[in-house]
């Protein structure tokens, strides 16, 4: 077996043609349980291999500590697409974008101030290499070449979108190559001079990445590799959303037209995303072109298959497209995955977070307030605490740099936000007698495109009282990893101006997906059976937080929502429809 190989403007598998038509399906946005499922419907549509981003940061999550278990097991999703017959396109790259937090580098790089990404920067390519030992050895095994599924692998990622340093892709080129990844390497960026020229490897295949016209697309990778195989790495049928925006959809005949356009002509395609999924925990990224925007917890993506497995009309145009031109037989599908309406679930335990301060996090004394990444916390929130004597008078509260939502408490009485977006300032005045100052930031998602990705967290500069800096803070890392300590109690305080843990419990009888909707609540993060399922924020487009229910167990189960700004019905409600839009 030779593996895939290109020849002229074609593509052979084991010295014949194949035209790929692969379907990205991000093993991390989806529950294990749910990996065959989701695999089996993208070859009941007529697909031949799946790709996938690896992000080194679920990998890697403090240094030198790695994991591969549950959602991170990377093996096992490669091997069940082997089991059902897909060729399987692998991008390590270290840099993955993917709208995934960091764009898949991990936060603790940025504890290093002087750390340079994505560039030949000795002390960066040397976290690389170590990742890569262990990371590509764990691939090699599953290459063709050594009787596996992993038919292609990816050097860099879009780099043509971020710089034009040379030395560093074929570093990375040259990272794999000594590593034995013997299986076709290629590059990935848009369909402009300035993408191509940047990101192309010298000896490696270019493949380009659009939503449409792809007529004009191709043309442009000719122009600049004549005679190579016109592959789209990324056919964008869908899009992503930010908090704040509409639901982004895309006509789904108009995409499979667009796809049809291409199958026609012989050219390999792969759709980004096919399954969008989940971005469970903190796991979501941002981007920032001239605001910072941060991506909601769904990754539906408009796909083929939506958030939650279901076929979508685009999945049938798309099907439809392949049967065309090839012979793809009777749809056959796994069974169908019930939807289940839980009902009405009352939170009637509550905890403020002042109240249980030390039980969830060990304070640390510091002049500066220093960012999460120096604290050596990757996600969640910080909270920042200093006292300021009186008396002064009222003058504006300023945070330089904060990263990214800060809520301002004057002896634990709610004062305003704080914010990357519109709020710089809080006017605060300081009596006789003094005032504890709070201040609760938020890491909403870092950055994951573009150049602003350097996006360390927390207070980043530094807090000022009118034009005088604030020094001599205590530091509280609230990463929200572990709420076993809460002892929650019965109470009627609904702590509207305080940011609340609020608990409730529903039994389960039949074991279903369903969906958490909160109507009468702000903003914050839900915990099911202490699983991180994601935020919640008023301001949508995302209405509901989808439960997979393989994290529910038959009997009671547990709800903690982590609410920033209160509520007035402690109600949440279990529906069996997704609402996003």
């Amino acid at each position: 077996m030779t593996g895939l190989s290109v020849r002229g403007k074609e593509l052979w598998m084991n010295n014949e043609p194949i035209q790929l038509i692969s379907g990205a399906i991000h093993y991390f946005r989806i529950v294990p349980e749910y990996w065959e499922d989701r695999l089996l419907k993208l070859k009941a549509c007529g697909f031949n291999c799946v790709e996938i981003y690896i992000p080194w940061n679920l990998h890697e999550p403090k240094e030198g500590e790695f994991n591969f278990t549950g959602i991170a097991n990377i093996e096992e999703f490669i091997r069940i697409a082997e089991r059902l017959e897909l060729y399987v396109i692998a991008r390590p790259s270290p840099y993955i974008c993917a709208e995934w937090e960091f764009g898949g580098l991990p936060s603790w790089l940025l504890a290093d101030r002087n750390m340079r990404v994505r560039s030949y920067y000795e002390p960066y390519l040397e976290k690389v290499d170590n990742y890569y030992d262990v990371m590509l050895g764990k691939l090699k095994p599953l290459l063709y070449t050594n009787g596996g599924p992993i038919i292609a692998m990816q050097i860099e990622n879009e780099y043509g979108s971020y710089g034009n340093d040379k030395r560093y892709l074929n570093y990375i080129k040259e990272s794999m190559l000594k590593r034995d990844i013997d299986v076709l390497l290629f590059t990935s960026d848009g369909p402009t001079d300035l993408m191509l020229k940047g990101g192309a490897v010298e000896n490696v295949l270019a493949t380009v990445n659009f939503g449409s016209r792809p007529k004009e697309s191709f043309a442009k990778l000719q122009e600049h590799f004549p005679n190579t195989p016109n592959i789209v790495m990324e056919y964008w049928n869908g899009w992503f959303d930010h908090w704040g925006e509409e639901h982004h959809q895309r006509d789904p005949q108009e995409a499979a037209d667009t796809f049809e356009e291409m199958l026609k002509n012989g050219d390999s395609v792969n759709f980004y995303m096919f399954h969008g999924g989940t971005n469970f925990g903190f796991y979501n990224g941002a981007n920032f072109s001239d605001k910072y925007e941060p991506t909601i917890t769904s990754y539906d993506y408009d796909c083929p298959i939506s958030e939650t497995g279901e076929l979508t009309p685009k999945f049938h145009a798309v099907r439809e497209a392949i049967a065309k031109h090839k012979d793809i037989g009777e749809l056959e599908l796994p069974k169908p995955i019930a939807k289940i309406n839980y009902g009405k679930v009352v939170m009637e335990e509550s905890l403020n977070l002042f109240e249980v301060l030390d039980q969830i996090s060990a304070p640390v004394q510091n002049t500066h307030p220093e960012t999460m990444e120096k604290l050596g916390q990757d996600y969640g929130f910080v909270l920042y605490r200093t006292f300021l004597k009186g008396p002064l008078g009222k003058a504006a509260l300023t945070i330089q740099e904060v990263r990214d939502r800060a809520l301002v408490y004057v002896n634990n009485e709610y004062k305003g936000i704080i914010d990357r977006w519109d709020n710089k300032t809080v006017m605060i005045e300081v009596p006789k007698e003094g005032i504890q100052l709070d201040i609760l930031v938020e890491n909403m998602g870092r950055i994951n495109y573009g150049p602003y990705m350097y996006d360390p967290k927390g207070i980043t500069e530094g807090v000022r009282f009118e034009r005088q800096f604030l020094f001599d803070w205590t530091i509280y890392s609230l990463p929200m990893d572990n709420l076993d300590k809460l002892s929650f109690q019965e109470t009627n305080d609904h702590s509207l101006d305080k940011p609340t843990f609020y608990r409730g419990f529903f039994e389960a009888e039949e074991i279903g997906d369903t969906f958490i909707e909160l109507p009468s609540w702000t903003k914050g993060v839900v915990f099911v059976n202490g699983f991180n399922l994601g935020r919640y924020w008023e301001v949508g487009p995302q209405e509901t937080l989808y439960v997979p229910g393989p994290l529910l167990k038959q009997g009671k189960n547990e709800i903690v929502v982590f609410e920033l700004h209160g509520t007035k019905k402690r109600e949440i409600d279990l529906i069996d429809t997704h609402k996003l839009g």
